[in-house]
């Protein structure tokens, strides 16, 4: 179960920062040619190695980070139109499936669930 959430948020994260370069510079750029808005992906570059690594803290405040995204993929898929709005749903499941990966793999490997608990004192 473990492994299988930390593929889940490993390839939705990757597959977000590719989405992010491509629908910015290629597919539906805000001004042609491109724009500053492919900037927006550096801030999913920031939790990628802990993500990768298997970092629990990263799985936890990555799981916040994501949000942006979420909230941007919902204003974006009712706002724009066509091409801009696949890509605004394709955005906002991506983060769906990170957020609940992190989440989840963050629950549990916490120290409680895998048994580790410290001993009880006896003062």
């Amino acid at each position: 179960m473990i492994r299988t959430l930390y593929l889940a948020a490993s390839a939705s994260l990757i597959a977000l920062i590719f989405l992010s370069l491509a629908w910015e510079l290629r597919l539906a750029p805000v001004q042609a040619g491109g724009s500053w808005l492919a900037l927006k992906c550096l801030p999913l570059l920031a939790p990628l190695f802990g993500i990768l690594n298997g970092r629990r803290y990263t799985y936890q405040w990555a799981s916040m980070l994501i949000l942006l995204y979420f909230t941007e993929g919902i204003v974006r898929a009712t706002t724009d139109t066509g091409l801009g709005q696949s890509l605004a749903i394709a955005e906002t499941i991506l983060s769906l499936i990170f957020f609940g990966a992190t989440v989840a793999y963050a629950r549990l490997t916490r120290p409680s669930a895998q048994g580790n608990r410290p001993a009880p004192r006896l003062d």
